[in-house]
């Protein structure tokens, strides 16, 4: 073989590889790449977590998961409430706070003769972890209203969803005595929960419906910062949520405090709306990027206001009363005007996306699962709401389900329950014992 035979030879293996001077570079760093994760294991084996022993207080002035970081999976389940008489409610309400104080935290649930049923349904395994886990306690309406003896004590500005002009509200994805708000690391622990739930409390609790959802997870950027994660329209959603770390504006904006014309028993709650919200994904993902971007009001990509840079600068409208660089009619501007006298409106976020199978049609059951928290349902989330009636999003998003309820205060030590200033301010004697 000539020398030129060999360079031929040499060259061609180049060209197939597709070296030359850059990939003769490219190819060097494919040999210096990282060997893939989980080398060795199995098909079946699970997933490995580093995350199964984050855990969550349950005991406190407010209910946890609220104020309390978005984790990756969230679930609402809606119950109707089998229980009548105010002992049956208080067992209702110690039952419930029992179950949540022992999943939270974790543990070994108790071996019982191998002819009953066993404790716990072994999803976890024998041991369960607590995997960042909070189950929030909220009650609607239909509560209050079917039992006597609660009415006078019904929190002011509670009421039943009614429909918005764009809704298509599915009676049975509404409303609902009792809603849990189940968050943690991972869908199981979620499904643990609820099952937990319905196992302990057959005959004071029916559930009517629920309705999962997820975030994606990201990693921290380069500086130790945190973005908003994205809903399925590909955008940031809650770049403007209040700082809830920020205590005296959670003061403010979440929770019911003294001094009002509620009842004294609902201090420290908070009321919650939700919203199962379907999105047309199909119809939004042909639509041009400019479009969907004056209709959210933001850029896709960084999710930075119009004339901002990042997505959380301020835009001012103040100084674009045309709307010349924020359409007066984009979701971010109806939604939150940012004057003096919108302040009053604020609402906590705290969503989830969701993703249901597919329509007869062939199209796909995407959406939002929203979930906020504000000490004024009516200043809060139903303003808002009014404001958003006729924006151009909703060419591309329809309501199907949710509700309105109040999320009572937290219990606060282990002698304490969820609902017990409820029950007290009825005139039923309340024991306080540790569990």
């Amino acid at each position: 073989m000539t020398k030129n035979d060999k360079g031929l030879i040499t060259n061609r293996r180049n060209i197939l590889l597709g070296v030359g001077a850059a990939g003769s570079a490219f190819v060097a760093a494919l040999n210096r790449a990282p060997a893939a994760v989980n080398q060795g294991a199995q098909v079946t084996d699970a997933p490995v977590s580093d995350k199964t022993q984050e855990r969550q207080p349950f005991y406190g002035k407010h209910q946890a998961g609220i104020v309390t970081p978005r984790p990756a999976a969230g679930m609402i389940a809606s119950f109707h409430v089998l229980a009548k008489t105010p002992a049956e409610v208080e067992r209702l309400f110690r039952t419930i706070s029992e179950r949540i104080a022992f999943l939270m935290a974790g543990g070994t649930p108790p071996a019982f003769d191998d002819k009953l049923p066993p404790a716990d349904s072994g999803l976890l395994g024998p041991v369960v972890p607590p995997d960042n886990l909070t189950m929030t306690v909220s009650l609607g309406s239909s509560f209050f209203d079917q039992r006597d003896w609660l009415l006078p004590h019904k929190p002011v500005r509670l009421s039943r969803m009614k429909a918005s002009p764009n809704d298509a509200l599915d009676a049975d994805l509404c409303h609902g005595d009792l809603a849990l708000q189940i968050s943690s690391n991972t869908p199981d622990t979620n499904i643990h929960a609820l099952r937990d739930i319905l196992k302990n409390l057959p005959d004071l609790m029916v559930l009517r419906w629920k309705q999962e959802g997820s975030v994606p997870v990201l990693p921290p950027k380069p500086n130790g910062t945190h973005e908003s994660a994205r809903n399925f329209l590909g955008f940031r959603d809650g770049s403007a949520n209040p700082d809830a770390n920020d205590a005296a504006l959670m003061d403010k904006i979440v929770w019911v405090s003294e001094g009002g014309d509620e009842p004294a028993w609902t201090r420290g709650g908070t009321y919650q709306a939700v919203r199962i919200i379907r999105n047309f994904v199909e119809r939004w993902d042909r639509t041009p990027l400019g479009e969907q971007e004056r209709i959210i009001g933001r850029k896709k990509a960084t999710g930075a206001p119009f004339g901002g840079t990042t997505e959380h600068d301020v835009p001012e409208y103040s100084k674009d009363s045309e709307g010349k660089v924020t359409p007066l009619d984009a979701h971010i501007r109806m939604a939150n005007m940012r004057t003096a006298a919108s302040n009053a409106n604020l609402i906590l976020r705290r969503p989830f996306n969701y993703s249901n199978g597919v329509s007869k049609s062939g199209q796909l059951e995407q959406g939002l699962l929203f979930i906020c928290y504000q000490a004024d349902l009516e200043k809060g989330f139903i303003t808002v709401q009014r404001q958003l009636d006729g924006e151009p999003l909703e060419e591309y998003i329809k309501p199907i389900g949710g509700g309105f309820f109040f999320t009572p205060p937290g219990p606060l030590d282990e002698t304490d329950f969820v609902g017990r200033t409820l029950l007290e301010a009825t005139g039923h004697a309340v024991t306080r014992i540790k569990s």
